[in-house]
């Protein structure tokens, strides 16, 4: 079984805050550094994404993907690989938990396997970056967000 990464981060936002910056795909290339181009392919029966296809660039990897999302509740969506140029797989998940105070610490995990040779090492190490990377990013996002506790206000905001 391959190995996953992890971290969390703490987010001075309402989960339901977080989960409406994670869940709001067209935005991706907004505040991720990887994410270049995102496209929601189809939707379930709430609206919530199924499939989003992503240009991806993540220094050692880059890939044109397709993932298929699960959700669970309100707290919680994994997601799957369907397709890929570059990637054997790509699974992970964004959990969210209450932390007090109007705060949610946010977890994520991830399991990427390339189809070209790569040291696991290096693997993993790209497996962090895109996850740390991805982190600071949704803190960033969330907590400049008009109306979240701790933002800085709607100037940091990118309008489209």
């Amino acid at each position: 079984m391959a190995e996953h990464t992890k971290s969390s981060i703490t987010i001075e936002a309402a989960p339901a805050d977080v989960m409406g910056v994670i869940a709001d795909f067209a935005r991706y290339p907004e505040w991720t550094g990887e994410v270049k181009e995102a496209e929601v392919l189809s939707t379930d029966a709430e609206g919530r994404a199924e499939q989003v296809r992503l240009v991806l660039d993540a220094g050692a990897i880059k890939d044109d993907h397709t993932l298929a999302y699960t959700w669970t509740g309100g707290d919680e969506v994994s997601w799957t690989l369907v397709k890929s140029q570059m990637l054997r797989s790509l699974d992970g998940s964004y959990h969210l938990a209450p932390a007090g105070g109007g705060r949610t610490e946010v977890t994520y995990r991830l399991t990427v396997d390339v189809k070209i040779p790569m040291l696991g090492m290096i693997k993993r190490k790209a497996e962090k970056v895109i996850i740390d990377r991805a982190l600071a990013g949704l803190k960033k996002r969330v907590e400049s967000a008009p109306g979240t506790p701790g933002s800085a206000g709607a100037a940091e905001t990118p309008t489209v």
